[in-house]
This record gives C-alpha cells, structure tokens and sequence, in this order.
C-alpha cells in the first residue's frame, strides 16, 4: 500500500537534507493545502502548480544559512492506523514550538486554528 502524503514529506525531508532549493511533487488537493498551510506557516518560501495535463506542486524550500527550517517532519495518521483527535485534544509538537497539520470538516489547518474553531479532525502531520 502507498501513501502519498508520506512520499511528499519524505520528499520534502530528503530535499532539505540534500540543501536543494526545491522539491517537485505529483499533485494532488491533499499534498496542495498541506504545502499551502507550509507556506502559511513560513516553513517554505513558495508553492506552485504547474502543468496542464499532469500537474506537479512545486515547493521552493527555506534555509537560515546553510541550515534547512524544517527541522523534521513526521507523518502521524497512517493509512494503517489513522490518528483523530477531538477539538481540544490536538497535540502540540516540541511544546508549541512545531506545527500540527489537521484535516477537518472545515479544510486543512493547523492546530491551533483548529482549537480555535473547535473543531477536532485526523492528524495528518507534524513539522518542527
């Protein structure tokens, strides 16, 4: 069984690791508005969509000198064990100093944002 969401921060870690400057990924809606929350977050400089009839999500990466920003990502719901948690139970990662990536009924959004508009969802992944 595959799981493209894994594939895409595994290609965004080993990205970072390599210092490139950026990473093409197939595109999809779900890997689309996880780069989007990224961006958002200011742990990468940009997202694009290219291509017509197989479009690709080009992510530009972020580096402080030679270091990437991403420190680490990790995917927490897997397709063989999916992760949920309820508005209030959203973890923090690195004690507030991460970001939690959550889908829910409203879209794809923080963890904070989801506390925020209490609504709880799958745990997609964790960036630090």
């Amino acid at each position: 069984m595959s799981d493209p969401i894994s594939n895409m921060l595994t290609s965004i870690r080993n990205a970072g690791r390599a210092s490139l400057p950026e990473v093409v990924i197939p595109h999809s809606k779900v890997k689309e508005h996880i780069a989007q929350v990224l961006k958002r977050e200011g742990y990468v400089a940009e997202v694009a969509v290219e291509g017509k009839p197989w479009k690709k999500i080009k992510i530009k990466l972020k580096y402080t000198g030679r270091k990437p920003v991403i420190e680490g990502i990790r995917r927490v719901s897997t397709p063989g064990l999916r992760r949920y948690s309820g508005a209030l139970e959203v973890p923090r990662v690195r004690g507030g100093l991460g970001v939690t990536i959550v889908s829910t009924s409203e879209g794809i959004m923080t963890g904070l944002q989801a506390r925020k508009k209490n609504v709880g969802g799958e745990l997609l992944c964790e960036v630090w």
